[in-house]
Formats: structure tokens, sequence, C-alpha cells
């Protein structure tokens, strides 16, 4: 059980170094793009939201691929399974069930899907800042 934990510490320490640093990227554009006079507030609102969220879903991805890679590193899966198929299965919490860990490693799972939901719920709370300045810079441009 330890070597699940000091795995899931390593995965999971990447994965929060990787989203603080795209998080930080994004509002800071963000902040950057609110301060500045738009003529048409609402397709700056739609110039700053898609590539906010495009941001995002490349940054989950990447948080997978070191799902992937950590289980890549053990034998958490019968072989010829898809590590990164099964890290988005258990990151994204949807749970086929097609792939089962081996039992000594079965809580790299859930611990992965517990990185997933604590990283989605810090992207939505980014998505909503956007969100909110880019809306309060669109309504002062509008005045």
């Amino acid at each position: 059980m330890l070597r699940q934990f000091l795995l899931w510490g390593a995965a999971s320490l990447a994965n929060i170094a990787i989203h603080a640093l795209m998080m930080t990227l994004v509002v800071r554009i963000a902040q950057n793009a609110a301060l500045r006079e738009h003529p048409h507030p609402a397709l700056h609102l739609i110039g700053v939201m898609i590539p906010t969220v495009s941001v995002l879903m490349v940054t989950h991805a990447v948080e997978v691929a070191v799902w992937a890679a950590a289980y890549s590193a053990t034998d958490i899966a019968p072989a010829g399974a898809n590590m990164v198929y099964f890290a988005f299965v258990n990151y994204t919490t949807l749970g086929y069930g097609d792939i089962v860990p081996v039992a000594r490693w079965q809580l790299l799972g859930p611990i992965t899907a517990m990185n997933g939901v604590l990283l989605f719920g810090w992207s939505t709370a980014v998505i909503f800042e956007v969100l909110r300045r880019s809306w309060d810079s669109a309504d002062r441009s509008a005045r």
C-alpha cells in the first residue's frame, strides 16, 4: 500500500504543478485582456473563452498522460491494456470497468479519480473567473 501512496503523491504533485502553471498563465492572460477596450464585447468574450477552455482541456490531457506514465511504471493492469485509456477512464471518473486494476494496485484508480475531480473543480473555478473578468471588461467597453 505504501508504494501506491508514493506513486499517488508523485503523480498528484506533478499534476498540481502542471495545473498551477497553466492556471496562472490563463488567469494572467485574461487579466491583461480585461484591461483593454474592446469594440465588440461579445466577440471579445468568445475570443477569450474558446482559448481558455481549450488550454484547460489540453492541460487535463497532459495530466492524464502523467497518470498513464505512472501506470506504465507498474503492473497495474493486464498485459496489453491501453494505459492512456485506463488513465482517462479513472481521471474523469467514467469508470467503464472494462480494464480492472490488479488487486495490489487497486487504490490507484480511485486516487486518480480524486485527483481528476479536484483539478476539474479548479478548472471550473478558473473558467468562471475568466468569464467574470471578460464579462466585466465587455460591460465597461459597452458603456
